[in-house]
């Protein structure tokens, strides 16, 4: 099923309305959508370097909007419709241990999961159900996926094709590491 959902977002990479469709993929893939926008990203880039910053902008712009419809679901509808989205992405056993820790850290696991290949989504739903500050949730989203987004641009706009595989298969790893280096940093300044 995955896989017909690449093909499928792959598809409309092409399309002449392809900047919308990344808006709406960007904007479901916050909440509910399994497949990240990066796919439609990199083809898009790839065939149009001079509307990487554009492109990166409305990727991130609807990503935001969609973290808030994900945001609304935990808060507002969890067991109706967040819970069983959880249960289906495997999440399920651990929400509760998760709920109990989750504030603490929500500033670092809303950026950690912007950034990295974990599911957004997951985080979203999470920071409504768990009543996270939305002012915090929106910031660290915004920081977040402009991160992501605009990373990925400036490597497809600078080098073009060539990093291409680089990013599909690497760039996960490179901003888990990141942010292991962010939080260490954090945690040296701290104990000194």
């Amino acid at each position: 099923m995955l896989h017909r959902l690449y093909s499928w977002t792959m598809a409309w990479a092409d399309h002449p309305r392809a900047l919308w469709i990344l808006a709406i993929v960007a904007f479901v893939e916050s909440s509910v959508f399994p497949i990240p926008p990066d796919v439609l990203m990199i083809p898009m880039i790839l065939a149009a370097p001079h509307r990487a910053w554009l492109i990166a902008g409305t990727a991130l712009v609807a990503s935001v909007l969609g973290g808030l419809l994900g945001y609304a679901i935990g808060a507002l509808a969890f067991d109706t419709l967040g819970q069983p989205i959880l249960a289906a992405l495997g999440k399920a056993d651990a929400m509760a241990e998760f709920n109990t820790r989750f504030n603490d850290l929500g500033f670092w696991a809303v950026l950690t999961a912007g950034i990295t290949p974990f599911p957004y989504k997951v985080i979203t739903i999470m920071s409504g159900w768990t009543g996270m500050s939305l002012a915090t949730f929106i910031v660290t989203s915004i920081i977040a996926r402009g991160l992501r987004f605009f990373i990925v641009a400036g490597l497809l706009w600078y080098f073009g094709a060539p990093i291409r595989d680089f990013i599909e298969r690497r760039l996960g790893l490179m901003f888990i590491l990141f942010i292991l280096l962010l939080v260490g940093g954090f945690l040296a300044v701290g104990a000194l």
